[in-house]
């Protein structure tokens, strides 16, 4: 950031591009927080609802949503694929009923999803606690630099600054270790 201060001076309320960028920050954590399983979360949630009654793709859609109270929604872009693996693993067989493939397990579906966790894969889809805490962080970061913005002299904003962007290099430095 090249001394570039609020056109407004540094005690005016021009912050509108900082609110802005708060609300796209927290709209990017908000999009994803808890519509995804984890690895093989899907796999094991198809394996469940297919050990209970034969399904057609969309079935297995809505119960999935449903049994997770909305927070996670497979798209048919990835249950799809994961029911045609599941058939050339010889885990489920298709049978065309009305136009659509219904999918139920053979007998080693059967026994794969019987060996399976006791948790269901519905019920540890939820938001993981430790990806909430850093939009939670980020969040309360981007409000005390705004009102630093808002009610700091020039010094104070050229600390913020500097503090703003050793954070920024942190963070990153962070990913590259692991």
């Amino acid at each position: 950031m090249n001394n570039s201060f609020p056109a407004g001076g540094f005690m005016g309320n021009n912050f509108d591009g900082v609110w802005q960028a708060v609300e796209d920050f927290r709209s990017r954590f908000e999009k994803r927080s808890g519509t995804r399983a984890g690895r093989g979360g899907l796999r094991a949630a198809v394996l469940a609802l297919l050990a209970e009654r034969p399904m057609h793709g969309y079935q297995i859609i809505r119960e999935i949503e449903e049994r997770s109270g909305g927070s996670w929604k497979p798209s048919a872009g990835s249950v799809y694929p994961t029911l045609q693996l599941l058939a050339d693993e010889g885990l489920v067989s298709a049978e065309e009923d009305n136009g659509r493939k219904i999918y139920s397990l053979t007998e080693a579906g059967r026994e794969e999803a019987a060996g399976a966790e006791s948790v269901s894969p519905w019920e540890a889809s939820g938001p993981n606690p430790v990806f909430t805490a850093l939009p939670k962080a980020g969040m309360e970061l981007a409000q005390a630099a705004a009102q630093v913005g808002r009610t700091g002299n020039k010094k104070q904003v050229e600390d913020a600054v500097a503090v703003l962007e050793e954070a920024r290099r942190k963070l990153y430095s962070i990913l590259a270790e692991g």
